[in-house]
């Protein structure tokens, strides 16, 4: 495997935004960030959700900021792709802490974060939103790492016109330095498609949280990067619930039938 730079990865996560298209992959650990970088992805992101189930706990902050950076971490050194790391509202109450925890995700390699503008159900205001974003736009400097502002005003409730508020906000935080915006909760494709059109920079949508819109058909809509939050998580350990219940109920190993070999997971592994 031939290394890269963090730099020349920060241009290669970049790049794919320019482009008509990506599938970002949500990973939850060093070994599923290496399956999929094996498939074939040109880049990974984590998840915050699949990295909390991994240690018994809900997602939602119940992992302190320096232990979710170490799985970082660790799926960094994992892979050679490009990584970027949902690191949720930034771990922080004020801007200044925001800052910091981007500073800290620089250190572990990974080349892009996600950005959340909600925090314990709380939909910060637009202007203290848009300083968190500047701020972590201080932090790493446009073209060293791509930052995804994410708004959650589609799950959070807002009164009035979600649509433009919710246009005004990824406005905003294009204008403080993000290089995409995300929104999730939105599962229809006429919004997406007058989003992808409104939006002035690129659009991040979420595939299987709700919303069960294919990925080329999101592309058509004008989405220029589509993730999985913890939906391919949320399937691995489906599957070992479902081993465990056949183990538990007949004593049989169905669930083997298309599981791959250990000596081909020990090649792949392999360095």
């Amino acid at each position: 495997m031939t290394s890269r730079t963090a730099a020349d990865k920060a241009a290669a996560l970049l790049a794919l935004h320019a482009g008509p298209g990506f599938v970002l992959p949500n990973a939850w650990d060093a070994g599923s960030a290496r399956i999929l970088e094996q498939v074939g992805f040109p880049a990974v992101a984590t998840t915050s959700a699949g990295i909390a189930w991994s240690c018994g706990v809900p997602d939602g902050g119940a992992l302190a900021r320096d232990e979710m950076l170490d799985h970082v971490a660790r799926m960094v050194a994992a892979v050679d792709v490009p990584v970027t790391a949902d690191l949720e509202a930034g771990y922080g109450d004020t801007a200044e802490e925001v800052g910091r925890t981007i500073a800290l995700a620089l250190e572990t390699g990974a080349v892009g974060a996600n950005l959340e503008d909600v925090s314990e159900g709380r939909l910060f205001s637009v202007d203290e939103a848009v300083e968190r974003v500047a701020a972590a736009r201080a932090a790493a400097p446009r073209g060293t790492f791509v930052l995804n502002a994410r708004t959650d005003t589609y799950f959070a409730g807002v009164e009035g016109d979600v649509f433009a508020q919710t246009l005004k906000r990824t406005t905003r935080y294009l204008e403080a330095g993000a290089d995409c915006v995300f929104v999730p909760g939105v599962v229809d494709a006429d919004t997406i498609g007058r989003l992808a059109a409104a939006v002035p920079g690129p659009l991040n949508i979420v595939a299987g949280l709700a919303n069960t819109i294919d990925a080329r058909t999101l592309f058509s809509l004008g989405v220029v990067r589509v993730s999985l939050g913890g939906s391919l998580a949320r399937a691995a350990l489906s599957l070992l619930e479902r081993a465990g219940r056949e183990l538990l109920d007949t004593g049989t190993l169905g669930f083997l039938d298309d599981a791959v070999g250990y000596a081909a997971l020990q090649e792949r592994f392999g360095r």
